[in-house]
């Protein structure tokens, strides 16, 4: 785990040098964008059920709720989950972990599954890599909650806990460079 904790403050400050200018821009287009301060904070679930203030790039207008046009590209990108870097810096996230959750989620999970609050959540997994484009499928349904509820969320409940096991400083590179070859591709 000390390891874990090392690399993450390596990697975010690292990150932060890299695509802090980047993340400067957004931020003032965002902020034009929407009237509005171009972060956007929300409370999400964290190690041991604990919330936490998740920061991100704002993609929607506040008034309307309607995704903006550079908020589109944001999203397409990733480039709004840039800020959580900050996160992973403060210690509330780390690189690789479960996707960070809104109340009624994982803080709702019972038996074994709740060993997934175990882990601190990460920027990236293996299930934010195959629901790289969850916006897309969820658009696609009659029904987005239940399909979120029945379909997604019991597979990324299945693919974390299967990280859970599985958890090493090797896993998490490859996690890692598979993210980074999305971003890229």
């Amino acid at each position: 785990m000390l390891l874990k904790r090392i690399f993450d403050l390596l990697f975010s400050i690292v990150a932060l040098i890299l695509v802090g200018w980047l993340i400067v821009l957004c931020f003032i287009i965002a902020s034009i964008e929407t009237q509005s301060n171009g972060i956007f904070k929300q409370q999400r679930v964290g190690q041991f059920g604990k919330l936490f203030t998740i920061y991100k790039l704002k993609t929607m207008h506040p008034e309307t709720e309607a995704v903006t046009f550079f908020g589109k590209y944001f999203r397409k990108y990733k480039l709004d989950e840039f800020p959580q870097f900050y996160n992973v810096l403060i210690g509330d996230m780390s690189v690789v972990g479960p996707r960070p959750d809104v109340l009624g989620y994982y803080d709702q999970l019972t038996g074994e599954n709740r060993k997934i609050l175990e882990l601190k959540p990460g920027i990236t997994s293996e299930a934010s890599l195959k629901y790289y484009n969850e916006d897309q499928i969820l658009e696609a349904q009659s029904d987005a909650n239940a399909y979120n509820d029945s379909v997604i969320f019991p597979d990324k409940i299945k693919m974390n806990l299967e990280y859970y096991y599985k958890q090493s400083f090797i896993l998490d590179v490859k996690i890692i460079l598979k993210t980074i070859k999305n971003l890229i591709s």
